[in-house]
């Protein structure tokens, strides 16, 4: 492979990071409009929330897709190249959806969106690692964990105040000059970084890739409405499966991987990845199952749920510069443990909600969650990447950040299945407890939904218990050298 090298020595960071951070802010703001805005499309489009949460899934889908895609472009083009093509790719997503007038033109805005977002993260992180050493690695993830929370701290809030004065397509309407101001300032300011890597996209690798993750994800959110015995499922679950086990195995083979699964042998980088699907998905339920309680079961309106979620993004954002800090002083393992602990014991707060749960209580133990989400998220993800030596960097930002977003989409999945099945029991269980009472229709169904809710949440506390005990075992490592990284490299047949 040929290089093209750069000289260190003139790479201005504070521009650099600044552009890309603007970028991370515009498509994660984005990416957090739909949790709001969803009761409303339903009503808009007459939709069923499974249907629904295909705008927040399938651009997750979309995300997660792209992994090895993002590793093959992130090394074959220039950071200027391919954050302005990711950001033009964004607009025109944003145009689509801006003019839609269903939810078919709606998903596919959605979905274009998602292919110029997907490698923005990726190539912020992938940045952040380059520029900066190990030792101070924790204070800059900090500072962009502030800079990619404020964006869900306003998401919501803004999505409310759009949805109780204009239409939904306001929202996309108003990110179109915002997007072009960061593609001009890209092309101002952004300058190479890194080497670049004249390497051939694996095209069956790409092929299979997709499928994988498309089909196991297309099954998983499926499965919420009709069901896991369903034959369309289990087809499109096993087929997915199936791609990824021989996508595994041509990584493994390939002499020039298109996603260079040696990352996986570095323990720490393997045992955090683990632990963010865990945090991930706890972190999802906010996103999905609160904006339905409120505004479907309480009838409070898109702008009160986006003001109780917002003292809690707030002070998750600025919590998280902190943790950087005592991350780069101390390591992860007991951040992410006190995190993690705060985060399951607020979560099961969520498993007895009523009908007249008070909004005081709701913005109280969402705010504790949003801090201890806070200090885990990145000092987990973090002391992963430290341990990856320079030449897989790359390769575990991808992966790193896809993970957490194909976690994002099967979390996702796995609550709104959750729900519906367990509201459709609680359903017809309440149906004698509804004459004797004399319920209305409404009310047994509302009833219904609310216990269906309740134990969504106690599913997400277990799998915060799973990732409180992988926390136990982190440890503080340094970052491998090249030459260890020959040692761990898989030889091909």
């Amino acid at each position: 492979m040929s290089r093209s090298r750069t000289n260190s020595g003139t790479i201005k960071k504070g521009p650099i990071m600044l552009v890309l951070i603007l970028g991370a802010f515009i498509t994660s703001l984005n990416q957090t409009l739909m949790g709001v805005a969803t009761p409303q499309l339903m009503l808009d489009f007459h939709i069923t929330a499974a249907t629904a949460q295909w705008l927040t899934t399938g651009y997750l889908l979309v995300n997660g897709v792209l992994v090895p895609i993002t590793a093959f472009l992130m090394l074959r083009f220039t950071i200027r190249e391919l954050f302005q093509a990711s950001m033009i790719v964004f607009l025109a997503g944003t145009v689509v959806a801006a003019l839609a007038s269903g939810f078919t033109g709606l998903l596919i805005g959605r979905l274009i969106q998602a292919a110029g977002a997907g490698v923005i993260m990726p190539l912020l992180m992938n940045a952040a690692i380059k520029i900066f050493p190990p030792e101070k690695r924790g204070t800059a993830m900090g500072m962009v964990g502030l800079s990619l929370v404020v964006a869900p701290a306003i998401g919501p809030t803004l999505a409310g105040y759009i949805l109780d004065n204009y239409s939904w397509q306001t929202m996309f309407y108003a990110m179109i000059p915002v997007a072009i101001l960061i593609i001009i300032f890209a092309y101002i300011y952004l300058q190479d970084i890194a080497e670049r890597v004249n390497t051939k996209l694996d095209i069956t690798s790409a092929i299979l890739s997709t499928l994988g993750f498309g089909g196991l994800l297309y099954g998983l959110s499926r499965a919420g409405s009709l069901g896991w015995s369903s034959a369309e499922v289990l087809a499109t679950i096993f087929a997915g499966v199936a791609a990824l086990v021989i996508f595994v195995w041509r990584q493994l083979k390939s002499r020039e991987p298109l996603l260079d699964l040696r990352a996986f042998r570095y323990n720490m980088f393997s045992l955090t990845t683990l632990i963010m699907v865990a945090a991930t998905m706890v972190m999802y339920a906010d996103m999905m199952l609160l904006p339905l309680y409120l505004q479907n079961i309480r009838g409070y309106s898109a702008l009160d749920t986006g003001l109780l979620l917002l003292p809690g993004a707030l002070f998750m954002g600025l919590l998280m510069p902190i943790a950087g800090k005592l991350f780069d002083r101390f390591g992860a393992k007991w951040l992410a443990i006190i995190g993690m602990l705060i985060t399951i014991a607020t979560t099961f707060a969520f498993i007895d909600l009523t009908a007249s749960t008070s909004f005081t209580y709701l913005i109280l133990i969402s705010t504790l969650r949003r801090l201890g989400m806070g200090l885990l998220l990145m000092p987990v993800q973090t002391t992963g990447l430290n341990q990856l030596p320079e030449s897989l960097n790359t390769h575990g930002t991808a992966i790193s950040n896809t993970v957490r977003q194909v976690a994002g989409a099967v979390g996702t999945s796995l609550l709104v299945t959750v729900m519906s099945n367990r509201t459709s029991i609680h359903a017809q269980n309440l149906i004698s407890t509804a004459a004797e009472k004399g319920w209305t229709q409404d009310v047994l169904i509302k009833e219904a939904s609310i216990q269906g809710i309740n134990d969504a949440y106690f599913v997400i506390a277990i799998i915060g218990i799973v990732g409180l005990l992988l926390s136990f075992l982190i440890k503080k490592v340094r970052q491998a050298s090249e030459v260890e990284a020959k040692v761990v490299k898989v030889q091909p047949n």
